[in-house]
């Protein structure tokens, strides 16, 4: 339960999480629960990616895995990076998770354990399939996270040499303070369980993320990459997306380019900037500098 306070005197604060939760109960059925299906695979390989044929090659050794973020898809929240990094020669690959029953398109919904089992499944796939020992992952906002679920419980540690998260909700959010505003709707907190619980395992001291981080952000053995901006409205504040531990790199993007204005999605979906970042975080005996210019590169 998140503790109660003084309600706030803001009402369109109070508009803006009753959308929130009008929608919630829109995309989910009422009485929807997380299948514990296999994981979906994408089939986009006109662009590239999701080639099983693919093999690694000696200058880009290991696959990459791509996960996309709540309410996002294997195929559109990959439309610019998948492509960037098949250009770049690596074999890439997607999936879908999180999936609820009756609730197309939109996935990441789902309890994120589970969804974690899901990763790890596909992750096994991937592996046979091109022969490699470890597979790099690359995640946007919870995809950035509940990898680090696989990793910590799950074995995956043994299977990812590097976990890359743009704007990832390592510890959770408070959407801009609106999950504070929760105990003021009656029902809200069981409307998001019971229906999308893959939000509500995000909400910032949630169960899930307690378990999470709990002992610590990482685990031995693995390079942990977070690229966030300062403009992220989802992910709040977005300092708590940095990660504490050996092996870690935090990147703010406007640290690299000031002028850059990514929000949450941009940075996930179109930004170059990032996926520079993501490249050097892929490569680092061969990483160069990021700057407002990698925009073209």
């Amino acid at each position: 339960m998140l503790p109660r306070t003084r309600a706030p005197r803001t009402p369109r604060a109070r508009r803006t999480l009753a959308a929130l939760l009008l929608a919630v109960a829109a995309v989910a059925t009422p009485t929807a629960t997380a299948a514990a299906a296999a994981p979906t695979v994408a089939t986009a390989t006109s662009r590239g990616w999701n080639d099983y044929s693919c093999k690694p090659s000696a200058a880009h050794p290991r696959p990459v895995v791509l996960v996309h973020g709540t309410f996002g898809n294997s195929i559109d929240n990959w439309l610019v990076l998948a492509p960037y990094l098949v250009n770049r020669g690596y074999c890439v690959y997607s999936l879908d998770y999180g999936q609820l029953p009756g609730v197309p398109f939109f996935n990441g919904l789902g309890p994120i354990d589970k969804s974690a089992g899901q990763l790890a499944t596909f992750v096994d796939q991937v592996l046979a399939s091109t022969g490699a020992p470890k597979a790099d992952i690359v995640g946007h906002s919870q995809g950035g996270m509940m990898p680090n679920y696989y990793l910590k419980f799950l074995g995956g540690a043994a299977k990812v040499n590097a976990l890359i998260g743009l704007a990832p909700d390592n510890h959770g959010t408070t959407l801009l303070g609106l999950t504070k505003l929760l105990p003021y709707f009656p029902g809200a907190e069981d409307l998001l369980n019971a229906n999308t619980p893959g939000l509500a395992d995000q909400v910032a001291g949630s169960a899930f993320i307690t378990k999470l981080n709990a002992g610590g952000d990482t685990v031995p053995g693995v390079r942990y990459t977070v690229i966030a901006t300062r403009y992220d409205e989802v992910v709040t504040p977005y300092r708590t997306q940095f990660l504490d531990g050996p092996n870690v790199r935090n990147v703010l993007l406007q640290d690299l380019c000031p002028v850059d204005l990514s929000e949450h999605v941009a940075i996930g979906t179109v930004d170059r900037i990032a996926y520079h970042e993501v490249a050097n975080a892929l490569d680092p005996a061969h990483a160069t500098p990021t700057t407002c210019a990698s925009v073209i590169g």
